[in-house]
């Protein structure tokens, strides 16, 4: 059978792809190996799907040419999808710094995208997977429901990111057929497992206010402590700069002058920990604090004391050594090589006709709405320019 359009991949990316190119009356066909469209969007933002961030710019992605995302970003901004989901009435909110959630459930993002693919003509087929692709001046597919052929071809595979809900390297595989590179992949947006594995366990649950930083970028969210290591939003976005090699630093008052606050209640004889336990969880204080201070009282501490402890707090090192892994990230760092595709289009520079969009690109947002809106952002380039 004989397309337009084909689109490997039935997420947000490729959904929204086939929504524009149908719209601008190309026969279209959206393959997906799930048995359901858009099963990543229904997991997000604890099925709330932060779908869009209102302060979005170049500056809060990730990719080895940091401009590549501009002319995208630019040309489908987050008030057009806004648009978008008001004029399907879904009710919808600011959770904070921009972040957009629906007020129901993420179910409506996903119908909103079917509406608007039915209403373009796109025709979508689930449970069918793409075995084999090759170029010959057009593109013939082989799947396993049948033999196709399109003009043009969209790559909207995705990430390795979530396995279970069918991630895959489809889009890395395809990409390598033809010559077309990638850079260097690992997870993000996830969660990190400490070197020194003794204290967590005991710390596991806790919640603080932090600012985490890798001594370029910082962070102020919350960091959470689990049986590994340390999660949270401050963690997860750190995670996208994080090295190996170097420590990560977390500030555990920002914004405040822990040392002036020890030498101001030095004249209370108060213990230390007891003045520890007002500004942060005591179990955590318990736990965190030398043995040499874990007994004495503010007024017995020497000025020495005093900068060892506010710099073990607000310049505290953690040593990560590795991630949580594809299962528990949120996204792909890396992807197809921004040099090898067109910023304006999304189409191969070495292969005409071929696009890739969404996260299998090497362009990775931070937490909070940013990398749908990538999603839709070259999701509409491509499908605009296809």
């Amino acid at each position: 059978m004989k397309y337009d359009v084909v689109i490997i991949g039935g997420g947000a990316a490729g959904l929204f792809c086939a929504i524009h190119a149908g719209r601008h009356r190309r026969r279209t066909l959206v393959v997906e190996h799930n048995p359901q469209v858009g099963r990543k969007i229904l997991i997000s933002g604890g099925g709330r799907c932060n779908f869009t961030n209102l302060g979005t710019g170049h500056e809060n992605f990730i990719s080895e040419n940091p401009h590549f995302a501009k002319s995208s970003l630019a040309r489908f901004t987050p008030d057009d999808f806004v648009r978008l989901v008001r004029r399907h009435r879904i009710e919808f909110y600011e959770k904070k710094l921009g972040q957009l959630f629906c007020r129901e459930n993420a179910r409506l993002i996903v119908d909103m995208l079917l509406a608007e693919c039915s209403y373009s003509g796109v025709e979508i087929r689930t449970s069918c997977s793409v075995k084999h692709l090759e170029f010959d001046g057009g593109f013939k597919l082989e799947t396993s429901s049948g033999g196709l052929s399109a003009d043009k071809v969209v790559i909207a595979t995705g990430g390795l990111s979530y396995p279970k809900i069918g991630a895959s390297d489809l889009g890395y595989i395809l990409a390598k057929q033809f010559g077309i590179e990638r850079t260097q992949l690992r997870p993000s947006l996830v969660a990190l497992t400490a070197a020194d594995k003794d204290m967590y366990p005991k710390l596991a649950g806790i919640s603080i206010d932090a600012a985490v930083s890798d001594g370029k970028r910082s962070f102020h969210e919350n960091i959470l402590f689990t049986h590994r290591g340390m999660s949270g939003p401050a963690i997860l976005q750190i995670s996208n700069y994080w090295d190996k090699g170097r420590p990560v630093e977390i500030d555990l008052l920002p914004g405040r002058d822990i040392a002036a606050q020890l030498h101001e209640g030095r004249g209370r004889g108060q213990k230390l920990t007891n003045f520890l336990g007002g500004l942060l969880p005591r179990r955590f204080v318990d736990q965190f604090m030398h043995s040499q201070f874990s007994s004495q009282s503010l007024n017995t501490l020497s000025e020495r004391d005093i900068d060892q402890i506010a710099e073990s707090l607000q310049n505290w090192k953690v040593r990560f050594s590795d991630t949580e892994g594809y299962d528990r990230a949120e996204v792909t760092l890396g992807g197809i090589s921004t040099k090898e595709l067109s910023s304006q289009t999304m189409e191969s520079k070495k292969v005409p006709g071929l696009y890739f969009i969404g996260e299998v690109v090497d362009v990775t947002g931070w937490l909070g709405g940013y990398n749908f809106q990538w999603a839709w952002a070259s999701g509409h380039a491509a499908g605009t320019a296809v």
